[in-house]
């Protein structure tokens, strides 16, 4: 019965018109989405919401294809706008909360939105001259039009429109670590493709409730922990406030989550400053966590009370974004928590390889999802590693006005460049080690991975953060403490040669580090916990040509 269900929606939910027009009749009386200490939603509420808003959007005069943009914190009434968006055959425009004025104020003109949606904690970002362009700008905290050219005039209903599967539905702006955001264009058809794929790595059921901790304005929290999640039933809460040990205790504790997507850090915090500082507070506790067998048993009992610490029902946590630290990994497979890998991009929408627990694999992503094709492009025949390129029906249609991009972004014969670099195992495991722009030719010519590197580094007790760079020639760890003592501050040439001489003892002869400088402030990042490299790889190579030239 399950499958035949499965099939007839496959066959049938090629819209995302059709996903919510599915879930709000099939569970009306669910809880759908809630925010933590806050407002709650059924099913059918949810739906009253919608219509609310979509009447709102009609009687403004927007029409199918016209763009709204989105600019708020993870809360139930974000989804509620981009359903009323999505249903109509409006494209949504998510836009990270994290943007700067500037950037967010260039992105609603650059997607030529004629509504907005917005907390009033945002709204101070959005200029006088923006708001004036727009024709409609409604409050995410009571779903009220405030504002906007169409607010009081007459006679501007348009009829309600059906989306097709081809039709757009979002323009989704990349922060990623280059500096400059591309609008991915992701079609209704590419979005639902991708959630009916998700359910070969992992079944949900009704029963399921999310704890919601990243943006959704990033598309692997909307696509995995929102979308994929309605079209199932499942209960989504909303954290509503920065992920910290303080904020996520008590939520984990009441919600008591079966899922959970998180990126690496979250985790690695945990390991760090719990885990492994737990376990090595004297001199004897560091040599006894080195024997093997002992510390499995230590990472076992952690475990536990990790388990326990999550709520202890969670089946599903996904961890995505970027890759995993291998200390944090070697853990969490030795605690037996139910930990799972993702990897993907915006451009697919988003996941392209996964692994579940118990099959998640060492530093690996896991096998690519049935219905993906992959190549390595250019691969090195002794290494293996070339650049992933793939083939998905959850494809992007390009990057909105910006036909340059597109044709760096796809092969004369129509692959995808994901710009990372990848190897395969025998068994179809892909292990991705980093992005091409980031991989250092050394001064023999051979190719250095960074991300590789700062694994390691990161692994070092004292190292919070780090960053690997190359200047004139030679590896320069930058590298962030956290919390060093007053006493190894004042022997602080001594703990560099340590840091160095722990990670030079680990990587090849080509790959050691020459210099540790230290970063006085934590590393800028994305919203989704990932350095933002090109802010310190531009500002060291800058600082090597003005040494190098005296200034």
């Amino acid at each position: 019965m399950f499958i035949e269900k499965s099939f007839a929606m496959k066959n049938s939910l090629l819209t995302l018109e059709h996903i919510y027009t599915n879930s709000i009749h099939t569970y009306a009386d669910k809880t759908a989405f809630s925010l933590y200490k806050g407002e709650t939603l059924t099913y059918g509420e949810f739906g009253k919401q919608v219509e609310q808003v979509r009447q709102q959007l009609l009687q403004a005069g927007m029409q199918k294809g016209d763009k709204a943009a989105l600019l708020g914190t993870s809360m139930p009434s974000w989804n509620v706008c981009y359903f009323a968006a999505v249903t109509l055959g409006i494209v949504i425009v998510p836009i990270l909360p994290d943007f700067s004025p500037d950037a967010l104020n260039a992105i609603i003109k650059h997607s030529e939105s004629k509504a907005l949606f917005v907390t009033d904690k945002l709204y101070a970002k959005v200029s006088k001259e923006t708001r004036e362009e727009l024709d409609i700008i409604i409050r995410l905290a009571n779903l009220q039009a405030v504002g906007g050219r169409a607010l009081h005039a007459e006679n501007q209903a348009t009829q309600a429109a059906v989306p097709q599967p081809e039709d757009l539905a979002a323009i989704i702006y990349t922060s990623g670590t280059t500096s400059s955001p591309k609008g991915v264009m992701l079609t209704h058809r590419a979005l639902c493709a991708q959630l009916h794929m998700l359910r070969t790595l992992i079944e949900l059921v009704p029963e399921d409730v999310f704890l919601s901790i990243l943006p959704l304005s990033h598309t692997y929290e909307c696509s995995l922990g929102m979308l994929y999640a309605f079209m199932w039933g499942c209960s989504v809460v909303y954290l509503g406030v920065p992920p910290t040990t303080t904020s996520m205790l008590p939520a984990l504790k009441e919600v008591r989550p079966t899922i959970m997507l998180t990126v690496p850090l979250i985790m690695e915090k945990i390991y760090t400053r719990q885990v492994f500082a737990r376990f090595t507070k004297t001199r004897l506790m560091k040599m006894v966590y080195k024997i093997r067998f002992i510390r499995r048993i230590l990472h076992r009992i952690a475990g536990k009370k990790l388990m326990s610490t999550f709520g202890g029902r969670i089946r599903f946590f996904g961890i995505g974004g970027s890759k995993i630290n291998a200390a944090t990994e070697k853990f969490l497979r030795d605690a037996r928590f139910p930990y799972s890998i993702g990897y993907g991009l915006t451009e697919t929408a988003p996941l392209i390889a996964g692994a579940v627990h118990p099959n998640t694999f060492l530093q690996s992503t896991g096998p690519v999802m049935k219905g993906i094709e992959v190549r390595l492009a250019d691969k090195n025949p002794e290494t293996g590693i070339g650049e992933l390129q793939v083939k998905t029906p959850c494809i992007m249609e390009g990057y909105f006005k910006n036909p340059e991009a597109d044709s760096e972004a796809f092969t004369e014969d129509g692959w995808f460049s994901t710009k990372d670099l990848a190897m395969m195992d025998k068994n179809g495991r892909l292990f991705i080690k980093g992005r091409v722009s980031n991989m250092i030719v050394g001064s023999s010519g051979e190719n250095i991975y960074p991300e590789d590197i700062e694994s390691i580094l990161n692994q070092h007790e004292l190292v919070t953060e780090s960053l690997v760079v190359q200047q004139e020639g030679k590896l320069v760890a930058l590298v962030y403490f956290q919390d060093l003592k007053e006493d190894l501050r004042e022997h602080i040439a001594e703990v560099y040669s340590e840091i160095m001489e722990f990670v030079n003892s680990k990587v090849g002869k080509m790959s050691r580090i020459t210099r540790i400088q230290e970063q006085k402030y934590e590393f800028e990042k994305t919203p989704t916990l990932k350095i933002k490299r090109y802010l310190y790889t531009e500002v060291m190579k800058s600082k090597g040509k003005r040494e190098k030239v005296g200034l």
